[in-house]
């Protein structure tokens, strides 16, 4: 399958799930097709790139390995992505890695990032958190952050400053999450 294969998939591609499992198992199948399927995500094309975002996001739910053995081109490419359709996808498979990397039970996604994948997550998350985006991805970006927090000691007071800076014009969703995360950090 080639990039132009791929495009005509992602094409039929809508927000359907059956259609978003369907190309993803196509994915799942062929390995090799994750490396054009980001490039078409970073892109930030209207029409393809947040399709490539979505199905990327069901990739990492299914196999994060595929998503670690492009790690350097994912979080490179995170920054480039600014439509709110491709942002939470993005953000949703950064809380994936986070809440891997943090966990308790030993796990691929630990021995792989490094500090400059935690670094570019980190920005990333917090261009999300402050940029104009939709409430998911400042949710995902929340979370991400205050789990990385916990290994970077100058993120806390500041994402709690923007969460409290920022809870009053919040919608209910963003301050049910800003309250969720907010508590937390008062208990570390």
């Amino acid at each position: 399958m080639t990039k132009s294969d791929l495009l005509k998939s992602l094409n039929y591609v809508d927000g359907t799930r059956a259609k978003r499992i369907e190309v993803t198992q196509v994915i799942l199948n062929n390995p090799h097709l994750v490396t054009p399927l980001m490039a078409i995500a970073f892109e930030d094309d209207r029409v393809y790139s947040s399709k490539a975002c979505w199905i990327l996001e069901f990739i990492a739910k299914k196999d994060i390995h595929l998503i670690l053995l492009y790690i350097d081109d994912f979080t490179l490419g995170i920054s480039k992505v600014h439509l709110n359709s491709s942002v939470r996808p993005m953000a949703k498979i950064c809380e994936i890695l986070m809440t891997a990397f943090f966990s308790k039970s030993k796990n691929e996604v630990q021995t792989t990032l490094k500090e400059r994948h935690l670094d570019r997550i980190t920005t990333s998350c917090f261009d999300w958190l402050i940029g104009e985006h939709k409430v998911a991805a400042k949710a995902y970006s929340m979370t991400c952050l205050y789990l990385m927090s916990k290994k970077i000691d100058w993120i806390q007071p500041e994402l709690q400053m923007l969460l409290e800076q920022n809870y009053h014009s919040g919608s209910a969703a963003y301050k049910a999450r800003a309250r969720q995360i907010l508590t937390l950090i008062t208990k570390k």
